[in-house]
């Protein structure tokens, strides 16, 4: 986050911007700068020219639930004091209500956009296969980050399957400054047509860094008429609608079939090789282009910009003029089967070659990945890569882990104390998931979010002799938990449920939920669990801080005895969050703990079962602090059966 800032400030050193980054004046800049009403050009992420376009095409409403590879749209928005913001934005409590709130103000005639990562369209799916059968008089723009290569994501979905289910548009940049591009196309397309657009982003294109050359704006006030007239409609999908509906969409993707063919998205790059060419876009363009500087022979290509509706007539000319044509694209053969369905209809006798193996459907397209897949198409384009002799050295793996201080290693450190070896554990999304690592190996089952007490109560039917303990973050319990929380409780499922309560979403990058408010110990201005939990009619509930390890074993082991639905809130503020804000202060002081060597006994009960990455093993088997990782928490002083860990003091 830092580094990133560095490079929109020019002209500034790396020991002076780590001083204004603290002093929060460089989020200040970049709000300025993405506000600036002249044309500039800057070096930003694809993220970040995303916000630039939004406000240059006037999008007044900003919707979005967080996830990677989005969340630094979110961040470049509140760089900008809200008072200063030419349009509203919230982070909604899951993609579905996101997708609601956006089309909401979208039918009441304002441009909107709601943004999330690719799994956030299956929460968002059911409002978003119906939104094109609407007329959407002000523009919806929905900002999809897919993850090839599952980065930060539980699977590799392929999110264009979605825009044909729905009839919706896709377009797809390739760059940070397609990205600003392509935007601004999507919502002039989006208004004209009264329909959504999907601009479909990757990861590398969303974090990826160009000098982008953004354009003048004009400040315009905030128009608050309403327009929403039901005349516009229908806006209600009966049966007796449903056929008109549909056949307005599908007129209105025909009309899109019409643009892409015209439009300056998509683009041909002549190598004058009518033998050999390529389709393809987004990031496998930007690979492929790479990967074409070793090739003595280059095939023509064809970029699309334009990815669903395919450009037909586009296609078709380039189809016609090639003898074999390579369609390259990441994860499913979607816009393959889209041209061997057009190549089949119009008898052309161009030879289409789409993936070749399983590999072809898995993993990012970078340089290498698109290098194995045009050797195993054409061998004789690309040299052979030449074999290092020089031996290189084995990088030890490093796994994921708990930052220092977290309150869930605490948790897990003493549920774990509580449960017998024949419990049944059900993990949830979060920074908790990792609980499934060792040390703990809590969590043994883990689908998507909020579904972990939904599975548990399955778990726990015909089932009287293992009990069932189920996890759950406090994002995720407004975000997706309640619906099986309130299914366990009607049910009366026997079942335990730890509520992981960290005071903000932190996987994402310490987003704001319902229940964390503006300070993690004021009740005022946030959405109390325990209160909502109660309000529900869940007659056993306990609230605990993690770090008090041996009561909330005990809490725990009490739970599980009773014989309904019951709750433990395990409670500590996300130190990573916590100690950024202490270090701001001023006359912040570092702590640390330290290890006694004469009381260390060597039990490792700090290493093997609790397991903060601040303690090292050496070789000679004795216990070390490692001084950049350690907080100085003191969480860990309970831990040591010999009492060898130090109180935390000021270094």
């Amino acid at each position: 986050m830092l580094n990133n800032t560095f490079c929109q400030v020019p002209g500034i050193g790396i020991k002076t911007a780590k001083l204004i980054w603290q002093r929060g004046a460089i989020m200040k800049t970049l709000g300025e700068l993405l506000l600036k009403k002249e044309p500039f050009s800057e070096i930003v992420m694809g993220n970040t020219a995303l916000v630039r376009a939004m406000i240059e095409s006037y999008t007044r409403v900003i919707t979005s639930y967080p996830g990677s590879p989005t969340p630094e749209i979110a961040e470049a928005i509140r760089a900008i004091p809200q008072e200063k913001r030419p349009f509203y934005f919230e982070f909604s409590t899951n993609e579905k209500v996101a997708t609601e709130v956006a089309y909401g103000a979208a039918v009441n005639g304002h441009l909107s956009t709601v943004f999330f990562k690719s799994v956030g369209l299956n929460v968002a799916s059911d409002t978003f296969v119906q939104l094109n059968h609407m007329n959407i008089i002000g523009g919806m723009i929905v900002v999809l980050g897919d993850d090839p290569g599952a980065n930060s994501s539980q699977n590799e979905q392929d999110n264009r399957h979605y825009a044909c289910l729905s009839y919706t548009p896709v377009l797809e940049p390739a760059s940070p400054q397609e990205v600003y591009a392509f935007y601004k196309e999507a919502a002039k397309l989006s208004r004209e047509k009264g329909m959504p657009i999907i601009l479909r982003l990757t990861t590398h294109v969303c974090h990826a860094k160009e000098k982008v050359e953004f354009e003048g704006w004009v400040p315009r006030a905030l128009d608050k008429t309403p327009r929403f007239d039901a005349q516009n409609g229908p806006y209600i999908p009966m049966a007796a609608d449903v056929f008109p509906m549909k056949r307005r969409a599908l007129r209105r993707l025909d009309e899109v079939k019409d643009y892409a063919n015209r439009s300056p998205l998509n683009q041909v790059v002549d190598h004058g090789n009518k033998n050999r060419g390529i389709i393809t876009m987004g990031l496998p363009f930007l690979s492929l282009m790479d990967v074409l500087e070793r090739a003595d022979v280059k095939p023509d290509v064809l970029k699309l910009g334009v990815v669903y509706p395919i450009p037909g007539n586009l296609i078709k000319e380039f189809l016609e003029t090639h003898a074999e044509v390579k369609v390259l694209e990441e994860l499913d053969n979607v816009v393959e089967k889209e041209i061997k369905l057009l190549a089949y209809d119009r008898q052309l006798a161009s030879k289409i070659i789409g993936k070749i193996d399983t590999e072809d459907w898995i993993g990012e397209y970078t340089p290498d990945k698109v290098y194995e897949v045009l050797k195993k198409t054409w061998p004789d384009m690309l040299p052979d890569r030449k074999v290092h002799s020089v031996a290189i050295s084995d990088v030890p793996a490093r796994p994921a882990q708990m930052c220092p201080g977290c309150g869930h290693r605490s948790a897990f450190h003493a549920i774990k104390k509580a449960l017998k070896n024949t419990d049944i554990t059900v993990a949830d999304i979060g920074c908790h998931t990792l609980g499934y690592l060792p040390p703990y190996q809590v969590g043994e089952l883990m689908m998507c979010m909020g579904a972990s007490t939904a599975i548990g109560s399955g778990m726990s039917l015909f089932n009287d002799t293992r009990r069932v303990v189920v996890f759950l973050g406090d994002a995720t319990f407004f975000h997706a938990g309640l619906p099986g929380i309130i299914n366990a409780l009607f049910n009366k499922h026997r079942i335990t449920l730890i509520l992981m309560e960290n005071g903000t979403t932190a996987m994402t990058g310490h987003q704001d939920h319902a229940a964390s408010g503006r300070n993690f110990n004021e009740a005022a201005d946030k959405i109390p669990l325990r209160q909502t939990l109660e309000g529900l009619g869940i007659k056993h509930v306990w609230e605990i801080d993690t770090y008090q390890q041996s009561q909330l074993a005990a809490m725990v082991k009490e739970a599980m005895e009773i014989d309904e639905f019951s709750v433990v809130i395990a409670r500590h503020p996300c130190m990573l969050k916590f100690t950024r804000e202490q270090r701001r202060k001023p006359g912040h002081q570092a702590r640390r703990v330290d290890i006694d060597q004469e009381k260390c006994q060597r039990i490792y009960e700090c290493i093997e079962r609790f397991g903060c990455p601040t303690f090292t093993r050496t070789d000679n088997g004795s216990i070390v602090i490692n001084p950049d990782l350690c907080i100085g928490d003191g969480s860990c002083l309970q831990t040591c059966p010999s009492e060898a860990i130090t109180k935390p003091e000021a270094v």
